[in-house]
């Protein structure tokens, strides 16, 4: 069977990484990088890092307004498809690069399936929320993360070759721990000591590109008289630097460059919190047992805040330094929420059982 596998931002990379592994066992899998990140940090380290395969196509899109981004993948993904023919197109999470994929697919008449399928914040101003759902109307199997993401789907009138899998970012995080434990001395570099610091991540248009929640966030994290680390999203960097306030954060406020995919998981394993607008990143400290303070309203990872290992504060400066000073989640209160680790074996069974 011939898979075309659509990948184009870091967290689709770490996915990719362990699926792919299963997929070419007994499959021929065409990967196919769209180019939404591009920079050595955002993209190239990761492929190296996780021995993923080069790709057999980089379409080179860059960044750009949604619509010519978008407009620009559904033009070359199609030229690749209809060259390769594959017999099912695999997407991943809920970027422009999955949208693109899936909507090419789904016109060309070729099965496709989603990775992350049924996650909802229900907040439609987020570009990733009209990404998920248009992403999983036009596929034609869904993988599930989570219980609740079945359950959303089926809200939806999406209940054929729906399957809970589980998540494939336990097996990458189960795979990667160790290796990265012996490969990355962030810690050393940095000169931190376990659980003597925090982890900030922003790079979420609805915070970075609002100068009052930006500032909000800034002075936050000026204010927690706690040493910060935050890896700066290129993004950030850019309008920190517009609004005036890369030069408002004080010195206990460590600024970065993106991490690598080892070095970021070593970075929020020994964190004593995380700070952050991400997503993949609420998801990843759960797993590992970091509490998470969320510097947004709502959240598609649900099941993070329902075992009080997640608060949604949004970005009001006093709130944030209050719960960041106050947080302590009960040990007794995490779960197996998202799987045991063998998400992709079982994608990569189901692809191969379903014989598309």
């Amino acid at each position: 069977m011939k898979v075309a596998s659509i990948v184009g931002v870091r967290p689709q990379f770490v996915k990719a990484s362990v699926v792919s592994r299963e997929l070419r066992k007994n499959n021929e899998e065409i990967l196919i990088h769209t180019g939404q990140h591009y920079d050595y940090q955002m993209n190239k380290v990761f492929f190296e890092q996780l021995n993923i395969p080069e790709p057999d196509y980089h379409l080179d899109i860059g960044s750009g307004s949604h619509g010519y981004q978008t407009g620009e993948m559904l033009k070359k993904i199609e030229e690749v498809l209809i060259k390769e023919k594959p017999d099912l197109v695999l997407t991943y999470g809920d970027t422009n690069s999955t949208l693109a994929g899936a909507l090419v697919a789904s016109k060309l008449h070729i099965r496709t399936a989603h990775v992350e399928s049924g996650l909802r914040s229900f907040d439609k101003s987020m570009p990733e929320e009209i990404n998920r759902v248009v992403t999983d109307h036009c596929s034609d199997i869904l993988f599930c993360p989570t219980q609740n993401a079945v359950e959303n789907l089926k809200s939806e009138g999406i209940t054929e070759n729906v399957y809970l899998t589980g998540d494939v970012m336990v097996d990458s995080l189960l795979y990667n721990r160790k290796i990265a434990e012996q490969k990355s001395n962030i810690l050393a570099e940095l000169g931190l000591k376990s659980k003597g610091y925090i982890v900030a991540t922003i790079h979420r248009a609805s915070n970075t590109d609002n100068e009052n929640n930006l500032k909000n966030i800034v002075d936050a994290l000026s204010e927690l008289n706690e040493i910060v680390i935050f890896p700066l999203h290129p993004r950030t960097e850019k309008f920190l630097k517009t609004y005036g306030l890369y030069d408002k954060l004080n010195s206990s406020v460590i600024l970065t460059k993106p991490m690598g995919f080892f070095e970021f998981i070593m970075l929020m394993d020994h964190a004593k919190m995380v700070l952050t607008d991400s997503g993949g990143v609420q998801k990843e400290a759960y797993l590992l047992k970091v509490p998470c303070i969320t510097l947004r309203e709502n959240t598609e990872w649900v099941e993070t805040v329902e075992d009080g290992w997640n608060v949604l504060v949004g970005t009001d400066k006093d709130e944030v330094v209050r719960i960041v000073k106050e947080f302590q989640p009960c040990l007794e209160t995490h779960a197996d929420r998202f799987g045991n680790g063998v998400a992709s074996k079982d994608i990569a069974f189901i692809i191969e059982d379903l014989k598309v």
